[in-house]
């Protein structure tokens, strides 16, 4: 439903993602992962078109995303921090999203899930960073849409509520959508991820299972797999300090496998 190619981001002389092609078209759970400043949030906002790539092209749906903005409602979007108007209620805020967005929905089913019955007549500024996340969570979920990303979703969520949210990503799956997630939580990944992509330093270093990855980098579980990688990618690094390109035109280190 949405590919990249060779996309290229700068901001000033950082070089935040380089030549970049990937593409999400298959139902289920990815997991874009990486260290901090490794581009993950920027190849998201690359995506919804909040950020505008130097080079390469982004399709979303079949079509190019480049002065679009309707494709947007097909993507359901929860951002890393949720930064609502502390005046407004938690009820206004959502009737404020069904009449921006100008298309019916039942929220119902959500504000039951997250438990967030007694929150509604509440001002958002007066909430809990957990209890907003749970709000966060209601809005980016609130549509039927075939594409969902949510960047960091867990993030000071209660154990119920975490429950709840993996309840859901998985049910969506099953309905045939494309889910992006990016998270430091590893044991989530472990858990519900069909797919992960690795980014380092603006690049792919990694695209496969999570199974594939435990492999390839001979770790007892996912944590040490991606502890070894980076292991890898430092020792390369002091060894052949310049790149390769491989055939698809994405940089690698010369001991890392294509991905």
């Amino acid at each position: 439903m949405i590919s990249v190619t060779h996309l290229s981001k700068s901001f000033s002389r950082l070089e935040v993602l380089k030549d970049i092609s990937v593409d999400f078209t298959r139902p289920g759970i990815t997991a874009v992962l990486g260290p901090n400043g490794s581009g993950k949030t920027t190849l998201i906002k690359c995506l919804l078109g909040m950020v505008i790539p130097d080079q390469g092209d982004i399709q979303a749906f079949g079509q190019p995303v480049k002065g679009q903005w309707t494709y947007r409602s097909q993507i359901g979007y929860l951002p890393q921090i949720a930064r609502f108007p502390d005046n407004l209620r938690v009820k206004e805020l959502i009737a404020m999203i069904k009449d921006i967005r100008g298309t019916a929905a039942d929220e119902a089913p959500l504000i039951e899930a997250f438990g967030l019955e007694t929150y509604l007549d509440k001002k958002l500024g007066h909430l809990s960073g957990g209890t907003k996340q749970k709000v966060n969570l209601l809005l980016a979920l609130l549509y039927d849409t075939p594409v969902i990303i949510m960047d960091e979703p867990t993030a000071g969520l209660d154990p119920i509520a975490l429950i709840r949210l993996k309840d859901i990503i998985q049910r969506e799956k099953k309905r045939g959508k494309v889910i992006l997630i990016t998270t430091h939580i590893i044991s989530l990944v472990e858990e519900i991820a069909d797919e992960v992509v690795f980014l380092l330093e603006g690049r792919i270093h990694f695209r496969g299972t999570p199974e594939q990855l435990r492999m390839q980098y001979a770790g007892a579980n996912l944590e040490e797999a991606i502890a070894n990688l980076l292991l890898n990618e430092n020792q390369a690094t002091a060894v052949h300090p310049k790149l390769t390109q491989n055939h698809n035109g994405i940089a690698l280190h010369k001991n890392l496998k294509p991905c």
